[in-house]
């Protein structure tokens, strides 16, 4: 049994969880799985984007955990709807690592995070955490796939040339090379010899001189600019 010492961090709010899932019985898991560990709490449950929407207008959750296993193109009408409203919530999607429009159509309307279905609980709280804590998360199989996607739609850098990422430094286009190959700031870390700290401090000036509003743009400018290109 895990003993918790008391200390600031047992004084922070769980993180407030809606789950959106068209089965009852995948709600049931979600809930089962979120609901041991003490810093997440499920606040509601819905079946629809309506009810999804109508549930995160009225209860503010930190995240929405949207299970897209329902018709192409589902849950982006909700993640479109939350996101326009300016809500302070957060969604994190659930789907398939193909690239219909289960991803596509919420990467457009504004979601923060992907993962596969099959994710583990140990990877699904992580990422529940790491989007409320404002982070961006897609895992890694599904962003190599958006990026090689998204490929043959970026220009060549050769005959169009960008200036966008001259403000960075030596660093932080290291940094951002790396945050383009889907690594976590751990990973960075690893990779640059650097503490975590300051990878998110690098992170952080990335997003703020590009102008972007998460990792996800700022892998997506990173290929369109031509300083990273997708593997063959």
């Amino acid at each position: 049994m895990n003993a918790h010492r008391a200390g600031p961090d047992s004084q922070r709010r769980p993180v407030r969880i809606l789950v959106v899932a068209g089965q009852p019985l995948l709600r049931t898991g979600y809930r089962t799985v979120l609901g041991a560990e003490v810093d997440l709490t499920v606040v509601a449950e819905a079946g629809t984007d309506g009810e999804a929407v109508e549930l995160a207008r009225r209860l503010l959750p930190d995240v929405v955990l949207l299970d897209a296993r329902t018709p192409r193109g589902a849950g982006m009408a909700a993640t479109r709807a939350i996101v326009k409203a300016g809500l302070p919530v957060r969604v994190l999607i659930l789907a398939t690592a193909d690239l219909d429009e289960n991803v596509l159509g919420p990467l457009r309307a504004g979601a923060r995070g992907f993962l596969p279905r099959d994710v583990s609980s140990a990877e699904l709280t992580a990422a529940i955490r790491a989007v409320a804590a404002g982070d961006a998360v897609v895992a890694p199989q599904i962003l190599d796939r958006l990026l090689n996607h998204l490929a043959g739609l970026l220009p060549d850098p050769a005959a169009t040339p960008s200036q966008v990422l001259d403000q960075l430094t030596g660093r932080e286009r290291e940094v951002l090379i790396q945050v383009a190959r889907g690594r976590s700031n751990a990973e960075i870390a690893q990779a640059l010899s650097v503490s975590e700290t300051t990878v998110k401090t690098h992170v952080g000036h990335v997003l703020t001189k590009l102008r972007l509003r998460d990792r996800v743009q700022a892998a997506v400018l990173a290929y369109e600019s031509g300083l990273v290109r997708p593997r063959s």
